[in-house]
């Protein structure tokens, strides 16, 4: 077919050295500078916020994989502000963290992925330890 190609406009980072992540109540980004194929999207110099260079609708999903069931949360913070559809927040400890959302951004917006509600450590494990793919569909 002929015209734009919409999702040539995508990224994906990961963390695969199983780090031990300082978590904090109100949040901690999760470092992704790993395995990055960045395709138009920006990584900031700490990898933990990605900016998207043009308005549309984004499919943007995550995983985290800790070492040890935590009773924390995950979310994707969009300019800096919690996205409620992609958080989780279970009421059990767990040891895995996935969610997709699909949402309509501008450009110039970012896109952080955050643990939150624990104040204590978390290690990531190694390979997929957190993973983050954003993918421009419209």
């Amino acid at each position: 077919p002929t015209g734009e190609s919409v999702t040539e406009t995508s990224a994906y980072a990961a963390n695969t050295s199983s780090p031990i992540i300082a978590v904090v109540l109100g949040g901690t980004a999760v470092t992704l500078p790993d395995a990055q194929t960045l395709d138009g999207i920006v990584a900031s110099a700490g990898n933990t916020v990605f900016t998207v260079p043009e308005t549309g609708r984004y499919y943007i999903a995550y995983n985290v994989n800790t070492t040890v069931s935590l009773l924390l949360g995950t979310r994707l913070l969009i300019n800096g502000t919690p996205n409620a559809a992609s958080t989780r927040n279970p009421l059990l400890s767990v040891s895995s963290f996935t969610n997709d959302i699909i949402v309509p951004l501008t450009a110039g917006s970012t896109i952080t992925l955050e643990l939150f509600g624990l104040l204590g450590a978390a290690t990531l494990q190694a390979g997929a330890g957190a993973n983050l793919t954003i993918i421009r569909v419209e």
